[in-house]
């Protein structure tokens, strides 16, 4: 028997001796860099050389003068976002290498050329190791975020890169990223816009399902990516039921429950502006179709007013903790809000119930939950543990990444 070698990969770093400005750690805190942690807080900083601008790449090294990453400097609580944990240079070939492995990922999990599905998150930050870079493709645009100053200062050279790896499948690129930049980093040319093309179409498909994407002025890149195949799973669950989307925002649920064959579908959501885009993308799918109502207002005074008319509710509410200090009340907040679909939901009916909140944890969530449950008094089992979809990498060295937790709930 002949034994093959193994096959090996050999990645060309280009590094050309280029003189970033350097970050020195205190002693003993390289450990989480040498875990691979992409992130290097101030309190783990003993210097900084060169009075480097917001957003300039530095070259980090530890107390005993060796380097151990490099990455885009900000002033704040997490002072450099590392890109690399070699010592390279950050130029078109690190763009061009980095985009090219998170399509290679894409393409793995079937979502590149895929007739059905032309919307997906090519990058998602630390998951791709690009941390404070998203970049979600919807048709014939790619819509740029930075939540980050170097990605900001970074933008052109990403496009440039991005341009090159996606070839004709991109024409355009529009970047936004008004409200996500750090508002302390005094940046320049901010605005919202395309830096590449241009273009009117904003339908795209998602499951062989149309949507309309706001990029222009809708929340994160103009669509909940994230909960693609959690839609999908609710169509399963949807035939013959009386279906309330809470928190619609553009109807994604919504449309999925009615392919789904359910009975009646109402939408909630407190903006207008939601309800008008959801009514949209259900007349882009089922025109003139009487199965769907939808209503502009406050979903606890929904919840509160309403019957026991649904058998299957989503909750897929905004996150109500956006930092550790908001953490209580928004367990208090995802009990409550479960505690009145638990009181109002039919026997035999199917909760879909998520949190996107980072700093919830599944066991937070899940007592939360728990909590709403025990308060009913109603029978619920388990049926699914839902999670952020693989176009939504965690990276293992950042369990933080985690952001979005599900669960499918049997009420008696």
């Amino acid at each position: 028997m002949i034994l093959k070698a193994p096959v090996s990969v050999c990645y060309n770093y280009n590094y050309m001796n280029v003189s970033y400005k350097r970050v020195y750690l205190k002693s003993g805190k390289e450990e989480s860099l040498k875990r691979f942690h992409p992130w290097i807080f101030s309190g783990a900083i003993a210097r900084v050389e060169g009075e480097p601008e917001e957003g300039e790449v530095v070259d980090v090294f530890t107390s005993k003068n060796e380097f151990i990453a490099c990455g885009h400097y900000q002033i704040g609580s997490i002072v450099v976002r590392v890109l690399s944990f070699v010592q390279e240079t950050i130029d078109h070939a690190f763009w061009v290498r980095k985009l090219t492995h998170a399509r290679q990922v894409r393409v793995a999990l079937g979502l590149v050329g895929n007739p059905q599905t032309n919307t997906y998150r090519l990058v998602h930050g630390e998951g791709d190791n690009l941390p404070g870079l998203i970049i979600d493709i919807y048709g014939k645009t790619a819509v740029m975020q930075a939540h980050s100053a170097g990605m900001h200062l970074d933008r052109m050279s990403i496009a440039d890169a991005l341009t090159e790896v996606m070839g004709d499948t991109v024409e355009n690129i529009y970047y936004k990223s008004e409200t996500t930049l750090p508002f302390k980093a005094d940046l320049t040319a901010t605005e919202n816009g395309f830096i590449r093309g241009g273009s009117a179409d904003n339908v795209a498909m998602e499951n062989g399902l149309k949507f309309h994407v706001d990029w222009l002025k809708g929340q994160k890149t103009g669509f909940f990516v994230d909960q693609r195949e959690n839609r999908h799973l609710l169509e399963r669950y949807a035939a013959g039921r009386s279906v309330l989307n809470m928190f619609c925002y553009t109807g994604g649920f919504s449309f999925y429950a009615m392919r789904g064959g359910a009975k009646l579908v109402h939408s909630v959501d407190s903006s207008a502006k939601a309800i008008d885009l959801t009514n949209e993308n259900v007349s882009l799918n089922f025109p003139g179709d009487t199965r769907h109502q939808a209503f502009a207002e406050d979903a606890f005074k929904y919840l509160d007013r309403m019957g026991d008319q649904y058998d299957l509710i989503i909750l897929d509410p905004p996150a109500f903790a956006k930092h550790r200090d908001a953490l209580r009340n928004a367990l208090r907040g995802y009990t409550k809000l479960n505690a009145k679909a638990f009181e109002k939901i039919r026997p035999g009916g199917i909760l879909f119930t998520f949190s996107c909140s980072q700093v919830v944890t599944k066991d937070n969530f899940r007592n939360a939950v728990f909590t709403a449950a025990a308060q009913t008094g109603r029978s619920v089992r388990i049926l699914h543990q839902l999670t952020q979809p693989g176009d939504h990498p965690v990276n293992i060295y950042h369990p933080e990444g985690e952001y979005l937790k599900g669960l499918v709930l049997y009420v008696e």
